[in-house]
């Protein structure tokens, strides 16, 4: 009848105009964030114009290529000062996001802070030292986004853990970089801030999801920057943007928002040497961390066990059997493998049991549970990057679909790895609340078994793969299972950091034409696609030690470190 008609047609119109009206509430909160990022940036550049007009002879040059122990010790004894270096740093940071869109916010109170660390008498080992951190780092009075609409007017009321102590050490927070939407990729883009792009390489992406730091580093604008780590996010950045990255073990040092266990998130360091994370480690791991944060342990950094000189018995594997990585990063492993045990060092092949379970049955179920509701809730009000659409959009499949698909592909899980990888990908992301007891149980007695077959190797440290080369825009969220090699660190809560040791050669390249990957699959072909034209960018090799051995982990690291130098 008309009526009726009538009515279903305005209540078709109302239903449109509540979503535009909706929709144009979420794009004016973002053009207000987008502004707000503008005009700091426009502040900062009249401070650095304002010190440029009282010091027109500064060797910028010199300064950002002092090392970081150089510059602490030079800002300590005094032969450089503080607001020299925060300026220089400011001003190259300005450069490096107008060319890769890293920085989300400048922190303007650094100017504050800078005047009030230099009236003090006691000098922190990162004394004058600016330094980054990433988006949700808690700050006083900022934001901590996740790249989410929702977040944007919700200030922070207190300074973090993390920032409270960097500022007692006389360290200078002054950006938040670029992080991916929901934090939950290894690419770096949100609907908000946009793409952040690696300096290398702009067709590049810097990973994720501590993305700005890799590329704000990498491109010189910081010297030290702190990311946050749950399936690689420190540890991508640094293999995609030619850094030295530290995923510390759980509680090592205080993390402000951290979902509950069994695999936690770690805030860790960034930098361009592994000398630096050390000092880094060394000025956290201080009675402040562990008076503020009761449920840190105590355990101050252990130089001695950094700076030994004793020769290491080092595992090592190039694959973990579950994606195959990029022939130079094999070859990464192989060429650093030969080169630690010319330099006197023992080398035993190791292999990591049972990676399929530990991907599928450990690491995905831990955040699909409920079948990733909670993951599609935080995109309640806001337009979903195109980055993570591929994600999003298997979430979204109802969890009566993904148990089908499931049962439907386990007959065939044997006879085809393809089949295997697609059963995992559906099966780990319908699970019931009540299984969870038995799924904290699963990963302790993994962590118990991995540790049995290290034991039985007398190992000491592990050398290992990580992914890389730098994925071109737009790839990681089409391969998040292809990030095994850092994620196994993660659930088995174990130190982990990545070193730089190559570049790809046109040897590896052309070798790449030949990668087929474990099954020739459409996801090889993805990753195949996703690295191909990366001659000349940062090849790296991974570093794990067990857990609450970060300084054993950082040994390693800087013997690889050493020896790459000395090529």
């Amino acid at each position: 009848p008309p009526t009726a008609l009538a009515l279903l047609c305005g209540s078709v119109a109302a239903l449109a105009v509540w979503r535009w009206l909706g929709e144009r509430q979420i794009q004016q909160k973002m053009e207000e964030a987008r502004r707000s990022r503008d005009q700091g940036v426009k502040r900062m550049e009249k401070a650095v114009q304002r010190f440029r007009e009282q010091i027109s002879h500064v060797q910028s040059a010199d300064i950002l290529s002092l090392p970081l122990v150089q510059l602490a010790r030079r800002l300590r004894e005094g032969s450089l000062s503080p607001e020299t270096v925060l300026y220089t740093y400011i001003e190259k940071a300005l450069e490096v996001t107008q060319q890769t869109n890293c920085l989300r916010h400048f922190i303007p109170e650094c100017e504050e802070l800078l005047q009030e660390i230099q009236q003090r008498k006691e000098k922190g080992l990162l004394y004058g030292i600016p330094v980054s951190i990433k988006d949700h780092i808690g700050h006083k009075g900022h934001l901590s986004t996740c790249g989410l609409v929702q977040f944007l007017n919700a200030p922070m009321q207190e300074d973090s853990v993390l920032v409270k102590v960097l500022k007692k050490q006389g360290a200078i927070p002054f950006a938040f970089t670029n992080v991916p939407q929901s934090l939950f990729s290894y690419d770096c883009s949100n609907a908000i801030f946009g793409q952040t792009l690696n300096p290398l390489n702009h067709k590049k992406s810097p990973g994720g999801s501590s993305g700005g730091e890799g590329a704000l580093i990498a491109g010189g604008g910081s010297i030290l920057g702190f990311g946050s780590d749950i399936g690689g996010s420190i540890r991508l950045p640094s293999s995609f943007c030619g850094l030295c990255g530290l995923k510390p073990t759980g509680d090592r040092l205080s993390v402000c928002c951290s979902p509950p266990p069994p695999v936690p998130c770690v805030l860790g360091p960034m930098a361009r040497d592994v000398d630096s994370l050390a000092l880094c480690m060394k000025a956290l791991l201080c009675k402040e961390m562990f008076q503020l944060d009761p449920t840190v342990p105590p355990i101050p950094f252990n130089e001695e066990v950094y700076l030994s000189s004793a020769p290491l018995r080092i595992g090592y594997y190039d694959t973990d059997g579950y994606f195959p990585l990029p022939p130079c990063m094999r070859r990464a492993v192989h060429e650093t493998r030969d080169a630690l045990q010319a330099a006197g060092h023992e080398l035993v092949p190791f292999a990591p049991p049972r990676i399929h379970y530990v991907m599928t049955e450990l690491f995905l179920k831990t955040f699909f549970a409920d079948g990733g509701k909670a993951f599609l809730d935080l995109f309640t009000g806001n337009i979903v990057d195109p980055g993570l659409k591929p994600q999003v959009n298997c979430y979204r499949i109802p969890t009566l679909g993904k148990k089908l698909l499931a049962l439907i592909l386990k007959p065939l899980v044997r006879s085809l790895p393809l089949i295997l990888r697609l059963k995992s990908y559906c099966g780990s992301i319908c699970r019931s609340v009540s299984k969870m007891w038995n799924h904290q149980h699963q990963i302790m007695a993994y962590r118990t078994e991995f540790i049995a077959s290290w034991r039985d190797l007398r190992l000491d440290v592990l050398l290992c793969p990580v992914l890389g080369p730098a994925f071109n825009t737009g790839y990681p969220g089409k391969l998040l299972t292809a990030i095994s090699s850092t994620m196994l660190y993660n659930v088995l809560n174990f130190p982990a950091g990545v070193v730089p040791v190559s570049r790809v050669t046109e040897a590896d390249e052309e070798e790449l034409k030949l990668y087929q990957g474990y099954c020739d699959d459409p996801w090889d072909r993805t990753l195949k696609q996703a690295v191909r034209g990366a001659v000349g960018l940062p090849v790296a090799v991974q570093c794990v030690a067990l857990p609450w051995q970060e300084e054993l982990c950082l040994r390693l690291m800087k013997e690889v470190e050493t020896l790459r130098r000395a090529k």
